[in-house]
């Protein structure tokens, strides 16, 4: 699901314009992205917590030439931890292999 059939199930479920639901998912994202920028992390009863992670410099073997070390910089990273109301959801749903496919919705 993208974002505008995010947008519209959400308008179908309350009744607001699409627009508007749209504007609210828009609104929700960023948010979520000044509170992680600033160092906080942002818990959603039963569905998650997003956080920013800071992953340390490190030293990686450049792909190209797989001789040759790099150095790898420092860079505070997004982390979404899944809750228990989510994760539960999930478990619900019969497990399926990778070479499955799921149907395209309609």
């Amino acid at each position: 699901m993208n974002k505008a059939k995010l947008a519209d199930t959400l308008a179908e479920r309350t009744g607001l314009p699409r627009k508007q639901t749209e504007q609210l998912i828009d609104m929700m994202v960023d948010v979520i992205q000044e509170k992680l920028a600033s160092g906080e992390e942002v818990t959603i009863a039963g569905f998650g917590t997003f956080m920013a992670k800071f992953r340390s410099s490190r030293m990686g073997v450049n792909p190209q030439n797989p001789t040759e070390r790099i150095q790898i910089p420092a860079v505070t990273i997004p982390k979404f931890k899944a809750g228990k109301g989510l994760k539960d959801a999930l478990k619900a749903v019969p497990a399926r292999s990778p070479e499955e496919t799921i149907a395209p919705e309609a």
